[in-house]
């Protein structure tokens, strides 16, 4: 790890041995690390500019899975991470799915839970949009990375994170085409297994928000077998309500299979 980099760590954990050495570890890496008794209020962790937050959902109860949900949803620029004990692929998969960047299981040696903190904050680092850059403006579409949501008209296309990241990173490319191991990698930020329909079901619902607030116009292109291309193009109402044309518009992924990493979506 780069000595220079301060990573600051919020733990919510009531293992006392393990946040105790963690804590001494964390102290000699030169990071910041914060104990959290328990669930705070989101603005107070906002208030902490955190990089990264660690926590057990089994210690806050009954209000866990809320609570991580509420925080991966308001605080996209944060990396989380859950380290807990005997978990169900089912739950594992919910915190996938909510928005969680790593799951750890616990029994867990400090060095490993560094490794994965700071692994996650330096994808982070990577994918942060540059806020200062200014909206990016495509057809009808502002994308406001300093917001981390796009907008038509005023009105939000309520995108989740990694809508959000999808959509970004398409829009960034200018016109070229990325395949899909490739969008994989940038956004969810591990290789893509085979079999993996992650970015087609994502491709799939960021273009249903895309086609309820802008239906005048056509954002993501496929290119079968590759991947995706993002070039804002005005639709042709009168060639669609023509027969001989009416296969020739982008068609879209139908009843696509819940996306499957290794028996684990990767959402």
């Amino acid at each position: 790890m780069n000595p220079q980099q301060t990573i600051r760590l919020a733990v919510i954990d009531d293992d006392s041995g393990f946040v105790t050495v963690l804590a001494k570890r964390t102290e000699a890496a030169g990071w910041q690390q914060r104990t959290l008794a328990g669930a705070i209020p989101l603005e107070e962790l906002v208030a902490m500019k955190l990089h990264a937050l660690l926590l057990d959902p089994a210690v806050l109860g009954e209000e866990g899975w809320d609570y991580l949900e509420r925080v991966c949803g308001m605080l996209p620029d944060l990396g989380v991470i859950v380290c807990s004990g005997r978990s169900t692929v089912a739950q594992r998969v919910r915190g996938l799915r909510l928005g969680v960047d790593d799951w750890i299981a616990k029994p867990c040696h400090p060095e490993e839970a560094i490794a994965r903190i700071e692994a996650v904050s330096r994808r982070r680092r990577r994918s942060r949009p540059d806020a200062e850059a200014g909206p990016l403006v495509a057809g009808e579409l502002e994308i406001r990375a300093d917001r981390f949501q796009a907008f038509v008209s005023g009105s939000s296309l309520d995108l989740t994170r990694r809508e959000f990241e999808l959509l970004q990173l398409l829009a960034d490319a200018k016109g070229q085409v990325l395949e899909r191991e490739t969008i994989y990698q940038r956004v969810w930020g591990y290789a893509m297994a085979h079999g993996d329909r992650s970015v087609d079901v994502f491709i799939r619902k960021l273009r249903q928000k895309l086609e309820k607030r802008s239906a005048g116009w056509s954002y993501i292109h496929t290119h079968f077998g590759v991947g995706y291309r993002f070039d804002p193009e005005p639709i042709d109402t009168a060639a669609v309500a023509t027969p001989s044309s009416a296969g020739e518009s982008d068609p879209q992924p139908i009843g696509d299979p819940e996306p499957i990493h290794n028996g684990v979506a990767a959402l």
